[in-house]
């Protein structure tokens, strides 16, 4: 952790953030549309219960 002082004689500690990476345009990071699609339907199959109920 780096450590600063600020007026007063206070410390203050910054966490140790993660290297960035930069993706390039069209690269995939899991499983996106799929797992929307699926919450959609779920979305909508939770309605009809609801108005099933009612």
């Amino acid at each position: 952790m780096q450590v600063t002082e600020e007026d007063g004689g206070r410390l203050n500690a910054f966490a140790k953030e993660p290297r960035m990476v930069v993706m390039e345009q069209g690269e995939n990071t899991g499983p996106g549309r799929p797992l929307l699609i699926g919450g959609l339907l779920l979305v909508l199959l939770l309605m009809g219960v609801a108005a099933g109920i009612s």
